[in-house]
């Protein structure tokens, strides 16, 4: 969590309606565009392609609107879940396509919340609208001197079923700098994903996602695909046996990203089927961009917990970022 930015919403425009003011945001280097819809502002595809532009824009893998449920129509299936989700998270790919959610930008943009004085972690959980259905955020313990955000991330199921898991998968992927397709498992939290193992650091390493994965069957809405290298387990100073993941993600409508937040709950939720009865449901799952913490719930569910940083908030020129 970051120093408080103002709590009073910024105008969305000058009195020449030519300046925007954003926030620019990241959760372990996955890294957003924030806007508070309070003002009014609209998004449309070209809007949120020039924002995350990180050449002639603000820069991001996404750009995630904060608005009231009741001023979306998606929101009132959310209110409709729960009362209590007041606040929608509006979230958009890079590319301008409009996503279901994002893992770390639940985190991020519940920081962005707290910041603007709209929910306050100690009063109890953020109940926060998105495309995948309701998710609730509490403050949370990280590694020692960080403070963290935990998200339910909601149901998740494997599409394939049992027998997908004792098949190794259910999907092949072809990956550009390796040398064969590999057998992946997909995963469903909310959205799509698409997990597959490598056999070490060196593939790991070696696979070029500047190109976007090829998966058989070709899924209907796309797929994100994550490529995971298992670590084993390990023991934490409270005797809790976690296991732990490395991976790297290629992001639908991104490309390559620092880190992914429902690519990491994929990630360690495929390990631990393939793994079996007896694997942890706590794992430990490190990116480029840091680490973050996945735990699989007794009720079906979940859980996402990681770091929120708020960098900076910016007064953006629409005439320069349009031109």
């Amino acid at each position: 969590m970051t120093t408080p930015a103002p709590t009073a919403p910024s105008p969305a425009t000058t009195s020449s309606a030519r300046v925007l003011r954003v926030t620019k945001g990241h959760g372990t280097q996955n890294d957003f565009v924030l806007l508070d819809g309070r003002t009014g502002t609209a998004l449309d595809a070209d809007l949120v392609r020039a924002l995350a532009d990180r050449r002639a824009g603000v820069g991001g893998d996404g750009v995630i609107r904060l608005v009231a449920s009741a001023d979306l129509p998606e929101g009132a299936a959310v209110l409709a879940e729960d009362p209590a989700a007041t606040w929608f998270m509006d979230y958009r790919n890079a590319d301008g396509s409009i996503a279901e959610m994002c893992g770390n930008g639940v985190r991020v943009v519940a920081d962005y919340a707290r910041a603007l004085g709209l929910w306050d972690p100690a009063a109890g959980e953020l109940v926060l609208g998105t495309r995948a259905g309701v998710r609730r955020v509490r403050a949370a313990a990280g590694p020692v001197g960080e403070d963290w955000y935990a998200v339910d991330m909601g149901a998740w199921h494997l599409p394939g079923g049992p027998e997908a898991v004792a098949a190794g998968g259910d999907a092949q992927v072809e990956v550009a700098g390796l040398p064969v397709p590999r057998p992946a498992l997909s995963v469903d939290v909310g959205n799509p994903h698409t997990v597959l193992a490598v056999a070490g650091a060196g593939e790991l390493d070696a696979a070029d996602l500047t190109r976007a994965p090829e998966v058989t069957p070709v899924p209907p809405h796309g797929t994100n695909v994550e490529l995971v290298v298992p670590l084993g387990e390990e023991r934490l100073a409270d005797g809790t046996v976690v296991g732990r993941v490395r991976m790297r993600v290629h992001e639908r409508g991104v490309g390559e990203t620092r880190s992914c937040g429902t690519g990491a709950c994929a990630a360690a939720l495929a390990v631990r089927a393939w793994a079996g009865p007896q694997a942890p449901d706590v794992w430990l799952v490190d990116v480029p961009g840091g680490t973050v913490r996945v735990a699989a719930l007794p009720d079906g569910h979940v859980e996402l917990a990681g770091p929120a940083v708020l960098l900076a908030d910016l007064d953006v020129d629409l005439d320069a970022l349009t031109r």
